[in-house]
Order: structure tokens, then sequence, then C-alpha cells
């Protein structure tokens, strides 16, 4: 790649602190060179590759999703004023009960 004619020129400022951070990490004499190849490298320059996500079930995403949506909307009257100080309370008891029960299934994973 050193025979290649490089036309673009990209200026990039940073703190006194932020080059020295730099000029640390490079392991190279020439900061360009080792910033290309660890920007351009489709790694990205990462050491060791990232550990995929495990597959989860669509169905239960599904259910998620679900819960988000229904969470959302309960938090929307609340803060809407429309709910009454006892519903608030019933709301905040409920959502107590679901944390401890999310906190149970957590455990047994």
């Amino acid at each position: 790649m050193a025979d290649v004619m490089r036309e673009k020129t990209i200026k990039v400022r940073c703190t006194v602190e932020e080059y020295e951070s730099l000029r640390q990490r490079c392991p190279k004499a020439r900061l360009a060179e080792w910033m290309r190849e660890h920007c351009l490298t489709p790694e990205g320059g990462r050491s060791r590759p990232s550990k995929a996500p495990e597959s989860v079930d669509p169905a239960l995403l599904r259910q998620l999703a679900g819960i988000g949506n229904n969470l959302n909307q309960v938090a929307r009257r609340v803060n809407s004023g429309e709910w009454g100080a006892m519903d608030r309370v019933q709301v905040i008891a409920a959502l107590a009960a679901v944390e401890r029960e999310l906190a149970e299934l957590r455990a047994q994973q």
C-alpha cells in the first residue's frame, strides 16, 4: 500500500493529553499510517473479535416488546396526571411486584 497516492487530508484537532495518548498507543513511528491501519481495517483494529450475541427466541422478543409498550403506556398515564394518588400507589405496587418477579427469574438463570 506504500505505492498508493493519497490525495485527501483529514485534520484532527486534539488536546495535548489526547495527542500523547495516541502517541503511546501507536507502536509505529508514523501516527498517520497507524491510524489508517487502525481505522480502515474491517476489524477496526480490534485485537480480538467481539463475541456474537446468542440467538434469542423470536416469540420471547415479541413478548418483551409488548411488555415494554405496556410499561410506556402506564408511564404516560401516570405522568399525564389523569390518575389520582390511589391509582398511582396501586401502579407503583404492581410495578414493584413485577420487579420482584423479574429478580427471581434472573436469579434462576
